[in-house]
Parts: C-alpha cells; structure tokens; sequence
C-alpha cells in the first residue's frame, strides 16, 4: 500500500496536483472520461511499432499463453462438467464485466482485477457474471431457484506465489439462487448439493478421495454444516467477510482445489433480504 501511495503522488506531481485525480475520478462523467482515456490509448499505440509489441508479449504476465498444455485443461474442462446435475445451466460468460462487478459484491480491491477503460473489466471469477445473470433471471421469475453454471479463463492482477499459482487460469463455477423458505431448507439442500457436484467433478479428474473441509461463520448455520458429508476448518481466516453463514474448501491429494459458500449478493442486488445465493468454485489448471 505505502508504494502504491508513493507512486500515485509522484504520478500525480507530475500530472499537475492531486486535484486531477478528483477531475478524472469524481467531477468528469463518465463518458467523457471514457472518451478521454480512448484518445490516451489511442495515441500511446501509434508511437508502438511491431518490436514493441513482441518485446510486451514476452514479458507480460497477463497476456502469456497458459503453461498447461491444452489437452490437459480440455481433459479436466469435460471432466468437471460430465458431473453436472440435470437442471443446471451452462452460461458462456462474456470476457468481461461491468466495472465494479468484482468489488461491489465482494471485499475486493479494484487493483486486483484487470479494469478496461470502458466501465468494464477483465474476469476474475464468473461467479460475480453469474450472480448477476441469476439476479436479472430471479427478478423475472422469482418462484423457482436458478441454477448456473460455467468455465471461463479469468485473469487477477495480484502476484501469486507457487508451482500451481498463474496471473490467467479457468475456473469451474457454480451458483444457485433462491428465496429463503425457513427453517434454512434453502441452504442444506443447495450446500449438499454443491459439494456433491464438486466432489464428483473432483473425482471425475482422477482425485480419488477428495476433502471437504467446512467453516461455520454464524452458528445458526451449525445445522446446515451438520448434515453434511465434510470435516470442519474452525480456524479458517481467508473468506471472513466475503462469505456469510457458512463457506468450505474442496481439497485433492492435499491440495486446494475448490472454494465456496453463501454470500448476500443477491440480497443485495434486488433489495430483498429474503434472497438466498450459494457460490462455488474449482480451478481447472490445478486439475488438470
């Protein structure tokens, strides 16, 4: 954060004042900024020649090819998907999202997702696509659960550390959401639901005996964890304040592999706290 500051304030002496970042940020609307921007874009990619291109595309991170061979990432992809339920919906999400789609939902730093300049950005998880393609759908037919889901090649702006670790890779993603009906029905038929699709996908790429471990945020959910087939992660720090009620990992021969849990997106994003939303997800690359 403090280089990040000190940057921003050199930039900034050199632009003419930190009140530009207000212009730019605050005051310009957002057309104009973006028609801005285009021109700045526009002109920096007339002084590129050819070299300049090559020499970016050996050395940025986010625009190398993945280092799985593509065989393998097609193998799992058709794996995870052969498990699968009847009733559940395959989305093919666009590349990119509204901007905000990342951070607006979840705790999410904005530098941590690739922003275009075109109030949209890079994905960098389909389960924020596919909360809002379930929100737009529950506004319209609101008495039955929908239930997506999808594969897409996301990219994250942060640097990950470790031999399975890449700035681009593909997730599995799958979502279900509803109206809560009480007694948290909602929650344990969906959460058994999830973690036997993942479980099975997990499988389905050779895992034999993959883990599931379960964390308990609000001990109301302690029934919905009780019913099911998982070990318990008490002392899970990551997905505090991302996910509410309760949140699990999936782990194959000791690596992680799959994330997920309830979160309040919906709730959010059609004004009504009766909406219910699971998300879960399983990274292709590390299946592969």
């Amino acid at each position: 954060m403090a280089e990040r500051a000190s940057a921003l304030d050199r930039v900034l002496k050199q632009a003419g004042g930190p009140e530009i970042l207000d212009i730019l940020a605050e005051r310009l609307p957002g057309a104009d900024l973006t028609t801005l921007l285009l021109e700045v874009m526009r002109r920096r990619s007339r002084t590129l020649s050819p070299a300049d291109v090559l020499r970016r595309y050996g050395h940025d991170r986010f625009v190398a090819p993945a280092q799985i061979l593509f065989q393998r990432l097609r193998r799992a992809e058709d794996a995870v998907l052969s498990a699968l339920p009847p009733g559940v919906e395959l989305v093919t999400l666009a590349p990119v999202a509204p901007l905000g789609a990342h951070s607006a939902l979840g705790p999410v730093d904005q530098n941590n997702v690739v922003s275009t300049i075109r109030n949209s950005e890079v994905a960098a998880d389909p389960t924020n696509a596919l909360a809002l393609e379930a929100a737009l759908r529950r506004r319209t037919t609101p008495a039955e659960p929908v239930r997506l889901a999808a594969l897409q090649r996301v990219v994250r702006a942060q640097h990950f550390t470790g031999p399975v670790s890449y700035a681009h890779f593909t997730l599995f993603a799958l979502v279900t959401a509803g109206r809560d009906t009480g007694g948290l029905a909602f929650e344990r038929q969906h959460a058994a639901e999830h973690l036997a699709v993942l479980t099975a996908a997990v499988r389905a790429c050779g895992v034999a005996a993959p883990e599931v471990k379960v964390t308990v945020l609000d001990e109301r959910f302690e029934p919905v964890a009780a019913g099911l087939d998982a070990g318990r992660d008490p002392d899970r720090e990551g997905g505090r304040g991302y996910y509410t009620g309760l949140c699990y990992k999936i782990y194959g021969d000791g690596m992680e592999v799959g994330d997920g849990g309830f979160v309040d997106w919906t709730a959010r994003l059609l004004g009504n706290r009766k909406e219910r939303l699971l998300i879960s997800a399983l990274g292709i690359d590390r299946l592969s």
